[in-house]
């Protein structure tokens, strides 16, 4: 079984998030899925299987399964288009369905995944202490323009908002203390944003309760970000609109998510991006 490896949310031909993609007649154990994800060592690897006109799909990051995972999602959603055409695939995840579309263009493959329904609320006062202490931040350090918030599509995500872009880009963190505020607080990620205008967020994302470090570029952390938005009636998304998302370039690995809304509470987001063979 060898999977084949694509960077998701590209910036032209740098960055991007790796993901595995294995894609089979059936899908394995789960022991084998484990096993694959743990030796590729990417943040996520996406296995698909075809069931009708569905493909069931499933995810495993090195510590363990994840729900949903956006970025593997997209670089699923062109392994699909390589092999099958381009079109809009359907996916039956662990906790419901998705779609995702994938088309060809001059210059490589794009791919546009919608998420499952999202909500948010605001972040508990003592999940926000220990994330605060995790990343020696202390409320100052806040920008209350988008307060502590606790956001799902899919899986949930603590989002914080910081006011210096520099404090953004010295992000830092003690990987297993992070892995057991996750646990505890049930959160995939944990968000750090910069808010560069209205339609453009910086973003560093931790991933410890993956087993790894950070992600440079999070499509399910950007599709709940998206449904946040909404929630408090962001600038310019009330009626729906679009806003994007630079990841990873603090730590090397440059990445664009374009997040378009509904503009309705709850509604499903849709996450799009270019990816790259690696």
């Amino acid at each position: 079984m060898i999977p084949s490896r694509i960077a998701a949310f590209a910036d032209g031909m740098l960055g991007g998030n790796p993901a595995g993609v294995v894609v089979a007649d059936a899908l394995p154990p789960a022991t084998e899925m484990q096993r694959v994800a743990q030796d590729l060592g990417y943040s996520e690897t996406a296995f698909a299987a075809p069931d009708g006109d569905v493909w069931i799909t499933r995810y495993y990051a090195p510590e363990g399964e994840v729900a949903f995972c956006g970025h593997a999602t997209i670089a699923l959603a062109v392994e699909l288009g390589a092999r099958h055409g381009a079109g809009t695939y359907r996916l039956s995840l662990s906790g419901g369905e998705i779609t995702v579309d994938a088309r060809s263009e001059s210059d490589g493959w794009v791919a546009e995944l919608t998420s499952p329904p999202t909500w948010s609320r605001p972040l508990e006062a003592d999940a926000l202490a220990e994330v605060l202490a995790l990343f020696d931040l202390g409320h100052g350090d806040l920008d209350p323009a988008l307060p502590p918030t606790l956001a799902h599509a899919g899986v949930q995500h603590a989002i914080l908002t910081l006011s210096d872009r520099a404090r953004l880009a010295a992000m830092d963190y003690d990987l297993d203390a992070g892995h057991a505020i996750m646990a505890r607080h049930d959160l995939t990620t944990i968000s750090l944003l910069h808010i560069t205008s209205d339609v453009e967020f910086a973003s560093r994302n931790a991933f410890a309760s993956g087993g790894v470090p950070e992600d440079p570029a999070t499509g399910a952390a950007a599709a709940a970000l998206g449904g946040a938005l909404v929630d408090l009636d962001w600038p310019g998304l009330s009626e729906g609109g679009e806003f994007t998302i630079r990841q990873g370039q603090d730590m090397g690995a440059p990445s664009v998510l374009r997040v378009a809304v509904t503009g309705k509470p709850g509604d499903r987001v849709r996450v799009a991006g270019r990816t790259r063979a690696i």
